[in-house]
């Protein structure tokens, strides 16, 4: 939890992994490959939910898994794919940026969710370009990440009403859109993202205000091709009960998910950075930007349960 947000998350893998590779002592090849996958598959799995995490270490790994060396060749490969990554996952949120700044129009009321980099790029893009809105900042709980949310807002000059998750379709009617994040998207347009999202999702829907959502292609979850579940991470209890009133209360046990899904059908627009698209379209993005398909799937996981590293 020192690196939140999912494209920080991926960004930072990528770049233990480059640190990694130089410092690799094999002179061996299939050592090297094999070493490397080791440490791609821990990293992995530190986090189950942030499906941007495996894609950008499938992405970055893929020359090695076709390479057969020289070790010093592959590590200056493998040095420049991490560099073209996190090139290309910077300039992804400046771009989503300008795709979502154009749905905000002048005097909107644009609410918000979490501390996500693409969200609030949209909302500071809009800002940079003269359109004059307000924004809701919920407070999400239990981990307050709202508290960076809003710091960003304030210090762009943003004009920010800052509320309690529980107060959002309080707050709805006076609300024109909603952006957030998202750490993962399903092959079906189904939105994985800080919990709470869901909730928010409904009572859009039912006040018919739009709902988009913010997300880099690299955040697309190929594996749902093959009807796999995104896993949803549970937190420790002790982001909400403390050890000492836990001890007090024996038959009660607390509950922390992290993140809960969003069904495709009270999603209007994804915004990333090849352009928004609706959710029925996610597959294009697994497919045509992520270089996945059903074929490769087959090939790679053999039909068996077992999760290669970096997959």
């Amino acid at each position: 939890m020192e690196i939140r947000g999912a494209g920080r998350i991926a960004r930072a893998a990528v770049s233990a992994l480059a640190v990694h590779s130089a410092a690799c002592p094999e002179e061996d090849f299939d050592r090297y490959r094999d070493e490397m996958e080791r440490a791609a598959a821990l990293l992995i799995a530190t986090r189950p939910t942030a499906v941007s995490l495996p894609n950008a270490v499938h992405q970055v790994m893929r020359p090695l898994r076709g390479g057969a060396g020289p070790v010093t060749a592959a590590q200056e490969q493998f040095s420049e794919a991490c560099d073209a990554f996190i090139s290309a996952s910077e300039g992804a949120v400046k771009q989503i940026g300008n795709v979502g700044a154009r749905h905000i129009r002048d005097g909107d009321v644009v609410l918000t969710h979490c501390n996500s980099e693409a969200a609030l790029g949209c909302l500071l893009e809009a800002h940079a370009n003269g359109t004059r809105f307000s924004v809701f900042a919920t407070e999400v709980r239990p981990g307050n990440q709202g508290l960076l949310t809003i710091q960003t807002l304030n210090d762009a000059g943003i004009a920010t009403n800052y509320i309690v998750d529980s107060a959002v379709r309080y707050f709805m009617k006076e609300v024109d859109l909603v952006i957030v994040g998202a750490d993962a998207v399903s092959v079906n347009g189904a939105v994985v993202n800080k919990i709470g999202t869901s909730q928010i999702a409904l009572a859009a829907h039912e006040a018919r205000t739009n709902f988009l959502v913010a997300a880099e292609t690299y955040k697309f979850a190929p594996r749902t091709i093959l009807g796999e579940f995104i896993a949803i991470e549970e937190r420790d209890s002790t982001e909400l009960l403390d050890p000492e009133t836990a001890r007090l209360l024996p038959h009660v046990t607390p509950r922390n998910p992290v993140f809960d899904v969003t069904p495709a059908e009270y999603v209007d627009l994804i915004l990333t950075e090849a352009g928004a698209i609706p959710p029925q379209m996610a597959y294009i993005i697994i497919r045509d930007y992520l270089g996945w398909d059903i074929r490769e799937f087959q090939q790679v996981t053999g039909r068996d349960d077992e999760r290669p590293p970096g997959c």
